[in-house]
């Protein structure tokens, strides 16, 4: 469709470049009318298209929110499990850094897990 409309938007500045050069008396008033009618309906068939897909774009929001959020709760319980394996070392030693890593990525992704499913549960 937004090829169809590209030809026949070039198709009429062609059409209007060429009357432009002819006298006024020669040209007709469909002419000068019919990309004006061509850019009307176009209009409307967008929002007629747009209209019809309003509600499965609200949906297909929801289910995005919601299957992110549990991409992420998914990450939560990898980050979780790492924590917990070096968890003997969270005061001093050898893996102390990694369990601080652990630790801030899993609160990081629990917060953008429950942020997801919050503002799905919002729309």
């Amino acid at each position: 469709m937004g090829i169809g409309l590209r030809v026949a938007g070039r198709v009429a500045s062609q059409q209007l470049s060429g009357e432009a050069s002819r006298p006024q008396a020669q040209q007709s008033p469909t002419a000068t009318q019919q990309p004006r009618y061509s850019a009307q309906g176009a209009g409307s068939v967008r929002k007629g298209i747009g209209g019809f897909f309003k509600p499965f774009r609200r949906v297909g929001g929801i289910v995005f929110l919601e299957v992110m959020g549990l991409m992420f709760l998914l990450f939560v319980l990898i980050f979780v499990q790492s924590a917990w394996r070096y968890h003997a070392d969270y005061a001093a030693g050898p893996n102390h850094d990694r369990f601080l890593v652990s630790v801030v990525l899993g609160v990081v992704f629990i917060y953008l897990s429950l942020s997801s499913f919050w503002r799905a549960r919002k729309r």
